[in-house]
């Protein structure tokens, strides 16, 4: 059931469908249904509170992260977060915490609550490292090994990021990813400008929406 509720909810965050890259509705849909399960004592557990909570803290972005197309994290206007939810966020932490085991919803929504911390730091980018090194141990999959990979440059630096995203392009589940590409090319940007835009070039190749390619479009352009 969890499993069910964690994709409709992915399904409104990464909405593809018309080329819309959020549908807030079916976000709060399985938010709502996930909150119900907490209110049933029976099915009031640890894994269900990590759950919302990991849900709170990516519906705490929702109006920073959309505009004409989607905005980055980086670029995004942290007064637009949404206190209230990033706080009810927390609280579906902390309740989660009463358990002994540890699921990939606790991970995910630890990784997410420091997405919610607006300063970057060393510690912040090694905190988020170190989870997605515990996730890929209990959940293993190429995008989340991709997204560790951003967290290893954001932490230790390009170099060694550039290392560890070339040894993921043995991964079939990646030779055609959009998103696998764009990280590459955004290692590359700061020393090797002709391989960033050989990167995006391929990555506009295989990006799937209008909004996906208008933006790899503008930071070829840029570059």
């Amino acid at each position: 059931m969890l499993t069910t509720l964690y994709l409709l909810f992915n399904e409104g965050y990464f909405y593809a469908s018309k080329n819309i890259k959020l549908n807030q509705e079916l976000c709060f849909e399985a938010m709502r249904l996930v909150k119900l399960l907490l209110d049933n004592n029976s099915t009031n557990l640890p894994n269900v509170n990590a759950l919302l909570s990991l849900m709170c803290f990516h519906a705490s972005r929702f109006e920073a992260r959309m505009g004409e197309e989607v905005i980055l994290y980086k670029n995004q206007n942290s007064d637009l977060w949404n206190k209230e939810l990033i706080e009810k966020g927390v609280f579906y932490l902390i309740k989660s915490s009463e358990g002994k085991n540890i699921s990939k919803y606790h991970l995910e929504s630890r990784i997410a609550y420091w997405h919610t911390q607006q300063k970057d730091s060393k510690i912040k980018w090694e905190s988020i490292l170190q989870l997605y090194n515990q996730l890929l141990q209990i959940n293993y999959s190429p995008v989340i090994a991709l997204n560790r990979t951003f967290a290893l440059a954001k932490a230790r630096g390009n170099k060694i990021a550039i290392l560890e995203a070339e040894k993921l392009s043995a991964n079939s589940k990646l030779k055609n990813n959009p998103f696998y590409f764009m990280l590459l090319a955004n290692l590359h940007e700061e020393n090797n400008k002709e391989k960033s835009k050989l990167f995006l070039k391929k990555a506009l190749k295989f990006a799937k929406t209008d909004s996906d390619k208008e933006f790899i479009s503008k930071k070829l352009n840029a570059i």
